[in-house]
């Protein structure tokens, strides 16, 4: 079994080629959640690539659909679709679409459009409640993302029906698409704002895969309330001039830029 630490590593080397390959964008923040998916992907997620559709199966849905290929990296090395088809990756006919589909095997929603993916996760867990099933909901959304007022919705009903079967991750990079979280719409205190709508929070470093393991292993919370988990992290983690950069949100590497990002991948593998 690939352990944590092998699985971010390979996500992050894959998602780079694939994004460089199709000229695409958002490495950054693919790159920026890759230890959160790898510690999900590797640990926590009681998943089936053999039985896609196993009733027992967690739920995971990505929110920030514009960073699929973080998620089709990590579905490939589970054995969910062949790891040659990452290089159709948003190429004319591949199933493997620039945002997240749910053609693929082991995706559960198709997103893209922001502030969609919770609103449609707490659903999933209120019935996953009401009918006493055993699975969990995981949903990964962007801190840019908590802009849009579907999201804070959910966030009132959740607790409402004390959805403690639902685990809300929130990739707070600190940068969206057209600037810094705080000078485009601050959000802090956040914590305080999931505290006060009846949340339980939890906040840890997004790079470190123990510090993650531990919370994941401490879910729920809080019995009858939903989890919210906020994971301080940097967007285009693990490339040295990706790191805490705007530009990335958008750009892909070239050839030259590819390589050096890489190499630097390469050497942190174990």
């Amino acid at each position: 079994m690939i352990t944590s630490t092998e699985l971010a590593s390979s996500i992050r080397w894959h998602a780079l080629k694939m994004v460089s390959a199709a000229n695409a964008s958002h490495i950054g923040g693919v790159l920026s959640m890759a230890d959160t998916l790898a510690v999900l992907y590797a640990d926590v997620l009681d998943v089936f690539p053999n039985q896609i559709n196993h009733p027992n199966r967690d739920r995971f849905i990505l929110s920030k659909g514009h960073c699929c290929a973080g998620v089709y990296a990590a579905l490939a090395l589970r054995g969910f679709i062949p790891i040659d088809e990452l290089e159709s990756y948003g190429k004319d006919g591949s199933r493997l679409m620039a945002h997240i589909s749910h053609k693929v095997p082991g995706v559960e929603f198709s997103t893209g459009s922001l502030g969609h993916g919770l609103p449609f996760a707490v659903g999933k867990a209120l019935a996953g409640k009401k009918r006493n099933e055993s699975w969990r909901t995981f949903v990964l959304i962007s801190d840019g993302e908590l802009n849009e007022g579907s999201n804070w919705e959910a966030v009132l009903f959740a607790p409402q029906h004390q959805l403690d079967n639902l685990v809300l991750i929130i990739d707070y990079n600190k940068i969206q698409s057209l600037g810094s979280v705080k000078d485009v719409l601050e959000l802090e205190p956040l914590r305080a704002k999931f505290e006060a709508f009846r949340w339980a929070v939890h906040e840890v470093d997004g790079h470190n895969h123990n510090s993650l393991r531990d919370a994941f292993d401490n879910i729920p919370f809080t019995k009858n309330k939903p989890s919210c988990l906020i994971t301080h992290t940097t967007k285009g983690k693990g490339v040295d001039y990706m790191e805490n950069e705007l530009a990335w949100h958008y750009r892909a590497p070239n050839s030259e830029l590819l390589a050096r990002a890489l190499s630097q991948i390469e050497a942190k593998k174990p």
